[in-house]
């Protein structure tokens, strides 16, 4: 089937493409700044899709979908808040007038699922030859992939990166005005731009960046290559935005970076990222402060002090460990040792005793053995983790691990996979449990999916309540009673207020 429309269609698709060049290279924006120039885009592009209501005589719709961290949903948001101030509707539905995948590369399995949806999209698109199809995010900064999507996928209307999403408007712009692909790729930049559209997915809680990339290079580790340098945002910008979030009944923020606990160090008047946590704590309506990811490395005492006293900074510490060996963890360029690990993580222990403790464990990495393993669940056992993140080693192109000798047989790799899952599974069911009977304040997030009789809550510490109420108590942090663990979650019940509470 051709994906080229005919007869009225086309002549129709020609004026408009036409009107929309001669308005396009109209555009004089100079003079402006990076944030006044974006929001000139989003207003041309506004009356664009009018334009393109009033011929289709109805609301065109979009669908973001997103696939990785927090910080691509932290974007995804930003795109859709972009799309819905230009006037789209969005649509849960990928049969939509223009579909963006917003891409993770940390591992490989995350690319295949974008070239298999991809696939999908094209039947999507001989059927609506109007549609637009966009892929931004981190695997889109990758040369090989931009060429195989050039190669296989050429129905692809428009790709750009990680460190021009704030283009996103004026890339759009140009998607309608031309005819081929548009890829605009930067291989790194300095630039944050502040004050763009922002579509929340809770209108409690939001996901804030305060730092973009990262600076350590663990050798398995592409997200540098993608997300380029540590850039730190002002503390005057973060907090401004959180101050408006809280004044729009954002109830709980959390705060994101590749490496939130080297924030500020690139500032010309430098601020810890323990400080920046005091400074939220002062926002009046913000209740709980979140953060993540921390690396060993760079986790101070001032910050354990800070979150042992806090009132506002949830229970949950989010501390990746990857190994337990210290030999495999220098192969990483992690830059700790499983003794140093361990010292902080029991200090945290010690001074934080209701802390939640979570990790991630890459399993399979260059050159470790079952010995290897067995270090990795000495750790597991002493530190007791709430949760780990298990991860079988992806090989990433262009990092150092991917040219590595010893790669791990796929064999080896199994075997010590689900001897340490196990191990996780027991300890972290163990932590969880040891709740059971407590009472505990939960944020009320939605209702449950598979039982409309029950909302879904969220405790300070990260763990999953599941209790009798109604769609009412969503956005409320109410206090719980822990009846059953279940493994990894709580089945509860709501508790009267003025009850006594463990937040």
């Amino acid at each position: 089937m051709s994906n080229v429309p005919g007869g009225k269609e086309l002549e129709e698709q020609k004026l408009f493409e036409k009107n929309i060049k001669n308005d396009f290279y109209s555009i004089d924006t100079s003079g402006m700044s990076e944030s006044e120039k974006q929001s000139f885009y989003c207003e041309k592009l506004k009356k664009l899709i009018r334009n393109m209501e009033q011929e289709k005589g109805r609301k065109l719709t979009c669908n973001v979908t997103t696939f990785g961290c927090q910080m691509n949903a932290r974007d995804s948001e930003k795109l859709m808040g972009i799309l819905k101030e230009a006037g789209f509707e969005e649509t849960e539905s990928e049969n939509a007038d223009f579909v963006i995948y917003n891409t993770c590369t940390v591992r490989d399995n995350a690319n295949q699922r974008v070239y298999g949806r991809l696939g999908v999209l094209n039947g999507f698109k001989k059927k609506n030859p109007s549609m637009k199809i966009a892929l931004c995010g981190c695997m889109m900064q990758e040369q090989v992939v931009l060429d195989k999507i050039q190669k296989s996928y050429s129905f692809v209307d428009l790709i750009f990166g990680t460190h021009n999403i704030y283009k996103f408007a004026e890339l759009l712009l140009r998607c309608y005005e031309s005819k081929g692909m548009i890829i605009d790729i930067w291989k790194d930049t300095d630039q944050i731009v502040e004050d763009l559209p922002v579509s929340r997915k809770y209108p409690f809680k939001s996901g804030i960046n305060i730092m973009f990339g990262c600076n350590n290079f663990c050798s398995y580790c592409i997200v540098p290559y993608v997300r380029g340098r540590e850039r730190s945002r002002e503390p005057k910008e973060i907090l401004l935005e959180i101050e408006r979030l809280a004044a729009d009944g954002v109830k709980e923020v959390m705060l994101l970076g590749q490496n939130v606990n080297s924030y500020g160090k690139n500032l010309k008047e430098p601020i810890s990222f323990a400080k920046l946590l005091q400074e939220v704590e002062k926002i009046d309506g913000i209740e709980r402060i979140r953060f993540m990811t921390s690396h060993p490395k760079d986790l101070s005492d001032e910050l354990i002090d800070v979150m042992k006293h806090s009132e506002k900074i949830c229970k949950h510490l989010h501390l990746p460990l990857q190994s337990g060996s210290t030999e495999i963890l220098r192969k990483m360029n992690r830059r700790y040792t499983k003794e140093s690990y361990l010292d902080l993580a029991l200090k945290i222990r010690k001074e934080i005793p209701d802390i939640a403790i979570t990790t991630d464990i890459i399993v399979g990495f260059p050159g470790e053995t079952l010995a290897d393993v067995e270090e990795t669940i000495d750790v597991v056992k002493q530190v007791e983790f709430d949760n780990a993140f298990t991860f079988i080693y992806s090989k990433r192109t262009g990092t150092p691990a991917a040219a590595m000798e010893n790669q791990v047989p796929e064999e080896v790799v199994k075997e010590g996979f689900d001897k340490l899952l196990k191990v996780v599974q027991d300890t972290a069911r163990k932590r969880v449990k040891r709740l059971e009977g407590q009472v505990m304040t939960a944020l009320v997030e939605e209702v449950n999916e598979q039982d409309s009789s029950l909302v879904t809550g969220r405790l300070s510490n990260n763990t999953i309540v599941h209790f009798k109420g109604d769609a009412s108590l969503i956005g409320q942090i109410v206090p719980v009673s822990l009846d059953k663990c279940e493994g990894f979650y709580y089945i509860g019940s709501l508790v009267e207020k003025g009850s006594q509470v463990e937040k």
